[in-house]
C-alpha cells in the first residue's frame, strides 16, 4: 500500500465518538463511520475489544520488521478446541434440522462461499450454517457468523459459536433450545442468567451492520429484528440478546456502543496504514500478557519508565493526564500526601512503594514488619492441572509433617493423582475421587491425633471451581464427594490461599504470580519452559490429542512441572515464616 499524507482523523473521530456515546439504548443508527473509497484498512469484529496500540501496530507498515512474541501455543489451542466445538454444534443441528438447512462448505474460496450464502439467503432458507458475508470495504468491516436464522418476517439474525460459558447459575436469561434456534420461541429463563461477554455482542452488532450493508438483515422494526444469539460452551441453550437494549454505561444500546468503538478502532487502523500521526501510543495493560507485540511495546515503555509499568490501564492515562507519566516521576510523590488521582483499591501510597521498589530494582517488599502466615502440624500443598474448560486431569499434593510423624502417617512426598484419557472424561471421576478421598484420610488422622492440619493453593480461584465443579459433575459415582462436603472445606480456615497471603502483606513490582515471586524465596523450576501456557501443548502431546501416539515423556514432564508447583507454594510459606524474609526491606522504609 501507497503511503501518503493522512486525513485529520482524531478531530473528525472525537466529534463522532461524542455523538454516538449520547446515542438511547433504541435508536439503531448505521452507516455511522466515514467511507474508506475501499482502499483503506478492513477491521473484523475483534478489533473492538483489542487494544488501541495493537490495531495501530497490525496495520503500521513501518512495524513489520519489530520485534513479536513466538506463536503462543495456547493461542493456537484455544483456536483449535474453538473449530472443533463449531464443528460439532453444526453436525449436531444438522441431525436434527435438516429440512431447514443450508450448508455453506467451509472448502470453497472465500468468494464462493459468499456466492453460495448469497443463494440460500435468496432461497429464503431458514437456517444457513457456515454463511460467509461479504465485506464492507467502504466502511471497513468483515466477518462472519457460524449460523443466520431467518425470521418470519423476512431477512436474517445472527446465530454465533463461542467456546467460553455464556450464562451462570440463576435467572432472566432470553433462551431457546439449540435445536430451535428462533428468536420468536425465546422466553425468559428461570435457571440461567446472562454472564457478561462483551466481546460476544459486539460481534454481533458487527455482523448485524455487515447484514444491513449486504441487504440480508431482518427489518428492525421487527420484534427480533436486531437481536442476535450466542450458543457457547455448554451447548444447553441459544441466548438471545436485543442489541438495541441499553446493557452499556449511561443506558447505550449495543448497537451504539459498537459503533463507536468500531470508528475509533478503525481511525487508528487508518492513521497507522497512512503514515498520519499515530492514535494509540503504547501503556501497559492486561492484554499486553498474550499480545504479540509486547516485546515492541515493552521496549519503548522501559525506554521511557512509563508509568504503566506500575499503574496500569485507564489509571495509567490519568496520572499522565497530571503530569504523572514515568516510574520517577511516581516515585518522587509524598505518599503521605493528597493524590493526584484516586485509584481504587489500592492506597496511593502503595503505588509510590511499588515505583521506589521498581526503581531500586526490587521484585517484592513487606507491607508489615512480620508477616503471618497459618501453619500447621500437618501441611498439604495442592496444585490442579486442567486443560482449559475441558476438565481437571491431574490433582498434585505434596505432604509434610512440621509437627513430626506419627505412627501410621504416610511418608511426606509428592503424589500425583492423574488421567491421561483425554479430558472431559468419566475417568477424570477416578482421579479426583482418589485425591478427595487420600485428603480426607490424611485430614481425619490430624483430627484423631489432636494435630493441627492445613492444606494451601496458589490462587484458589482455580482450584475452587474445579473441586465444585468435579464434585457437581460426577455426583454420586465411586468416591465422589457431596457438594456440601466439598464447600466445608473451601470454607474452612485451614484452607489457605498463599496468593491472597502475597497479595495482602507484600507488594510486588513485577507481578504477584507464583513465577514472579516464589523465586524470591529460592525457589527454581526445573522446566526452564514451565508455565502453564506450555503445559497446554504438553498436554496435547501427552494424550495423543492430534491424532499422535500419548507421549509419555510429556506426561513425566507435566507430573515434574505439577510438583515444582507444590513445591515452590511450600518453598514461599517457609520462607514468609523464616528471619529470611526480614531481608526483604520494608515499604515504609523505601
Amino acid at each position: 500500500m501507497s503511503r501518503g499524507p493522512g486525513r485529520p482523523i482524531r478531530r473528525e473521530l472525537s466529534a463522532r465518538v461524542i455523538t454516538l456515546w449520547g446515542v438511547t439504548a433504541i435508536e439503531n443508527r448505521y452507516p455511522v463511520v466515514d467511507p474508506t473509497d475501499g482502499n483503506g484498512p478492513v477491521l473484523d469484529a475483534a478489533a473492538t475489544t483489542r487494544c488501541r496500540r495493537r490495531v495501530h501496530l497490525d496495520h503500521d507498515p513501518d512495524a513489520v520488521s519489530s520485534p513479536r512474541a513466538m506463536p503462543d501455543p495456547a493461542l493456537e489451542q484455544r483456536r483449535a478446541d474453538a473449530a472443533a466445538h463449531r464443528a460439532e454444534i453444526g453436525a449436531r443441528l444438522a441431525a436434527v434440522l435438516g429440512p431447514e438447512w443450508v450448508e455453506v462448505p467451509s472448502a470453497l474460496p472465500t468468494a464462493e462461499r459468499v456466492e453460495a450464502t448469497a443463494r440460500a439467503v435468496a432461497s429464503r432458507a431458514r437456517l444457513v450454517w457456515g454463511a460467509t458475508l461479504p465485506t464492507d470495504r467502504a466502511a471497513g468491516r468483515r466477518g462472519s457468523p457460524e449460523l443466520l436464522v431467518r425470521l418470519p418476517g423476512g431477512g436474517y439474525v445472527p446465530v454465533i459459536v463461542v467456546r467460553h460459558r455464556i450464562t451462570d447459575p440463576g435467572a432472566g436469561a432470553l433462551t431457546t433450545a439449540v435445536e430451535a434456534p428462533w428468536p420468536g420461541a425465546a422466553a425468559v429463563d428461570e435457571e440461567r442468567k446472562v454472564r457478561s461477554q462483551p466481546r460476544d455482542l459486539l460481534r454481533l452488532a458487527h455482523l448485524n451492520r455487515l447484514l444491513h450493508t449486504a441487504g440480508w438483515a431482518a427489518d428492525p422494526r421487527l420484534r427480533h429484528g436486531d437481536h442476535g444469539g450466542v450458543i457457547g460452551l455448554d451447548a444447553d441453550v441459544v441466548v438471545w440478546h436485543d442489541l438495541r437494549a441499553g446493557h452499556w454505561p449511561g443506558g447505550r444500546s449495543t448497537l451504539a456502543e459498537y459503533d463507536a468503538r468500531f470508528a475509533d478502532r478503525l481511525a487508528v487502523a487508518t492513521a497507522a496504514a497512512t503514515g498520519a500521526p499515530a492514535l494509540a501510543v503504547p501503556s501497559r495493560i492486561t492484554e499486553c500478557r498474550r499480545c504479540p507485540w509486547w516485546p515492541t511495546c515493552e521496549a519503548v515503555l522501559e525506554q521511557t519508565e512509563d508509568v504503566s509499568l506500575v499503574v496500569r490501564g485507564e489509571f495509567a492515562g490519568a496520572l499522565r493526564e497530571v503530569g504523572v507519566g514515568t516510574v520517577a516521576q511516581l516515585a518522587a510523590l509524598d505518599p503521605a500526601a493528597e493524590p493526584p488521582v484516586e485509584v481504587p483499591n489500592l492506597p496511593f501510597a502503595d503505588l509510590v512503594s511499588l515505583a521506589r521498589a521498581r526503581m531500586r530494582g526490587l521484585t517484592v517488599v513487606r507491607r508489615v514488619p512480620e508477616v503471618p502466615v497459618v501453619r500447621a502440624d500437618i501441611e498439604v500443598d495442592v496444585d490442579m492441572e486442567s486443560f482449559g474448560e475441558a476438565g481437571a486431569y491431574l490433582w498434585g499434593a505434596l505432604l509434610r509433617h512440621p509437627g513430626g510423624r506419627l505412627p501410621g502417617d504416610e511418608p511426606d512426598g509428592y503424589r500425583a493423582f492423574a488421567t491421561w484419557d483425554p479430558v472431559p472424561t468419566r475417568d477424570e471421576a477416578r482421579s479426583f475421587a482418589e485425591f478427595w478421598t487420600w485428603l480426607s484420610a490424611v485430614r481425619a488422622r490430624a483430627a484423631a491425633s489432636g494435630r493441627t492440619f492445613a492444606a494451601y493453593c496458589y490462587n484458589e480461584q482455580a482450584e475452587n471451581r474445579w473441586l465444585l465443579a468435579s464434585a457437581d459433575r460426577f455426583a454420586g459415582m465411586p468416591g465422589i464427594p457431596p457438594t456440601g462436603e466439598v464447600e466445608e472445606f473451601i470454607a474452612h480456615p485451614g484452607w489457605i490461599d498463599l496468593f491472597a497471603v502475597v497479595s495482602e502483606w507484600f507488594l510486588c513490582a513485577h507481578g504477584k504470580g507464583l513465577k514472579r515471586v516464589a523465586p524470591v524465596a529460592g525457589f527454581a523450576w526445573r522446566d526452564p519452559e514451565a508455565g502453564g501456557e506450555n503445559s497446554m501443548r504438553w498436554y496435547r502431546d501427552a494424550v495423543g490429542m492430534d491424532g499422535a501416539a500419548p507421549d509419555i515423556q510429556q506426561r513425566e514432564r507435566l507430573l515434574a512441572y505439577n510438583a515444582d508447583d507444590v513445591h515452590a507454594t511450600r518453598a514461599l510459606r517457609e520462607w514468609m515464616t523464616s528471619p529470611a524474609v526480614m531481608q526483604v526491606p520494608l515499604a515504609a522504609d523505601l
